[in-house]
């Protein structure tokens, strides 16, 4: 039962959205997936409220029970975490996400956050990080931001997610992304950005997950 974790090191940054987009593709591929939504503000909740998903979403008050039913576990966390709490976070799952927005202030948020989080010990063989909202050329800040973390040698994930209005006409839609039918060229962009993100975690976790079998 593979479980996945999304964290974030501040507000905005795409945490809810990339945990649904998991859960979504999960779904899509495999079935038997459920999302634990252990964000204060309940917005994957709220999301899947307005018209419903196609897999559950949960409190993490039942998440621990629930979990057991599933072969696929997504859970969205509070935001900001310590470095402490992302080592917590990364022993208690298979796999960690952080999306991450290129700008200054956020970038250096995000770099303390990884820093503290390295020097307790987090492999960075469970996590890595997404680059979200990634406006388009000549906007120089994606490729900036990549450069400085590949500089500091954390891992990312080549995949990244464009800044694109139809991640918003989702959550008011109450849907995920491929289900927009409103500027479907748009949405189908954003989906297989995600998708691209999915397949690079699969090489990952499938790998570990035959060595423990043997």
């Amino acid at each position: 039962m593979p479980f996945f974790t999304v964290v974030s090191y501040k507000g905005g940054v795409t945490k809810t959205t990339t945990a649904v987009h998991l859960a979504a593709y999960l779904y899509c591929r495999f079935g038997s997936t459920v999302l634990i939504d252990g964000d204060p503000n309940r917005s994957a909740t709220d999301w899947s409220k307005i018209r419903g998903f196609p897999f559950p979403v949960v409190d993490e008050k039942e998440g621990a029970y629930e979990a057991r039913k599933y072969t696929h576990v997504v859970i969205d966390t509070e935001a900001r975490p310590g470095g402490e709490d992302l080592k917590a976070l990364s022993k208690g799952c298979d796999f960690l996400i952080i999306p991450a927005v290129p700008a200054t202030l956020e970038t250096k948020a995000l770099k303390r956050t990884l820093d503290a989080a390295r020097k307790l010990g987090l492999s960075t063989n469970k996590f890595r990080v997404l680059l979200t909202k990634v406006a388009p050329p000549p906007e120089p800040e994606g490729p900036d931001l990549r450069r400085e973390l590949e500089a500091a040698r954390i891992p990312l994930f080549n995949a990244e997610i464009p800044r694109l209005k139809a991640f918003e006409h989702a959550v008011a839609a109450g849907v995920p992304i491929y289900e927009m039918t409103k500027d479907v060229r748009t949405a189908r962009r954003g989906w297989e950005a995600y998708q691209a993100a999915w397949n690079e975690i699969e090489h990952i976790i499938l790998p570990t997950a035959t060595q423990a079998a043997e």
